[in-house]
């Protein structure tokens, strides 16, 4: 089955805190609140001062206030996110707030006879600072964490896009010529006829698809089949086919539209433009969390002065680039009249 987008995590993803619940942004909070523990400690060491024994305190401290300001975002994100941004940044900013205020509070009425009670002015002193030092780093943060938001959204929003343009290129070259064959069948062979237009059918249905999704390579390699039934019904013997797609996991994860439109390009500048035709040749093999897939065509010297092979390779690389970023690879090369185009991704199997 397709990998559908999950509506839960499509509302997270809307609002613009991070999940402080998290493992990833627990480390973030305790690395960022020990690097102000070191710029507190040596902005205001005294001279003479044990300066290991500030820093272990301003450690405790900052420590202390950074996870759970974080417990407490993590425990109201739900309700945060219901509000909008503005009262969302609002109620957050208030609840850091109070939790300095409270921890300051409680350091100074419980922690008594430590380098916490550097300040001269006292108690007053102290929770001022801690509450200004606090209310800066809040808003900073606050800050970061919008703009951030926004820069993915749009991020997001391009790769979605320019995703949409690119499939709105996938148009089969065979379209005009299968309707033809279909057409010339539709008396001698009926029930040829009428298994060519369902396989039409299932490659425009995939064409139109979303293609956001993942789809397993089970179904890629059917329709790929289907199509190379119709383009052997138009080319008869000059199409050969070899398939050595045993080793490949039938529940990979791949784009749709990812094999068909290679071995589309195959045929359509490699065997229509040779006389005697020729073999298209689809195999690949799983090589450790690495799905290789390959197809490979004999080429006519004309393959070089068409531009819409390049066209159409480009384009699935770009394709594979928006689901699996710089871990999918692409190889298109000719050598000694042989067409190789290989591809490389990592494993994900599809639920």
């Amino acid at each position: 089955m397709p990998v559908a987008p999950n509506p839960s995590a499509q509302r997270n993803d809307s609002f613009f805190l991070p999940d402080f619940c998290g493992l990833q942004a627990v480390f973030a909070v305790v690395v960022l609140s020990e690097l102000f523990a070191f710029i507190l400690t040596l902005g205001r060491a005294a001279p003479g001062a044990d300066l290991w024994d500030t820093l272990a305190l301003t450690s405790l401290f900052m420590q202390w206030a950074g996870l759970t300001g974080a417990a407490v975002l993590c425990a109201s994100r739900r309700a945060l996110a219901r509000l909008g941004d503005v009262a969302a940044a609002l109620v957050s900013y208030g609840l850091l707030l109070l939790v300095i205020l409270l921890l300051s509070e409680l350091a100074w009425w419980f922690i008594l006879d430590t380098g916490l009670r550097v300040d001269r002015g006292g108690h007053q002193n102290f929770v001022l600072r801690n509450m200004a030092i606090g209310a800066i780093v809040s808003a900073l943060a606050l800050r970061y964490f919008y703009v951030s938001h926004q820069s993915r959204q749009r991020l997001v929003a391009e790769s979605e896009a320019r995703f949409a343009a690119l499939q709105a290129r996938i148009r089969p070259h065979f379209l005009f010529n299968s309707m033809n064959t279909i057409a010339s069948l539709t008396r001698s062979d009926p029930a040829r006829a009428e298994a060519a237009i369902e396989d039409l059918s299932d490659l425009f249905r995939a064409s139109l698809g979303d293609g956001r999704r993942l789809i397993p390579l089970a179904e890629e390699l059917a329709l790929t089949r289907r199509y190379l039934q119709m383009e052997t019904l138009r080319l008869g013997e000059r199409l050969r086919l070899d398939w050595q797609v045993e080793r490949l996991p039938p529940d990979a994860a791949i784009p749709p539209l990812t094999l068909q439109p290679l071995v589309e390009n195959a045929i359509y500048h490699g065997i229509e433009q040779l006389a005697g035709g020729g073999t298209v040749s689809v195999d690949g093999e799983l090589v450790g969390d690495v799905l290789v897939l390959a197809v490979t065509n004999p080429s006519a010297v004309r393959v070089r002065e068409r531009s819409g092979n390049r066209i159409a390779v480009e384009n699935i690389r770009q394709r594979l680039a928006f689901h699996f970023g710089p871990e999918a690879v692409l190889e298109a090369r000719e050598e000694a009249g042989i067409y190789r185009v290989q591809l490389r991704l990592p494993y994900r199997r599809v639920e």
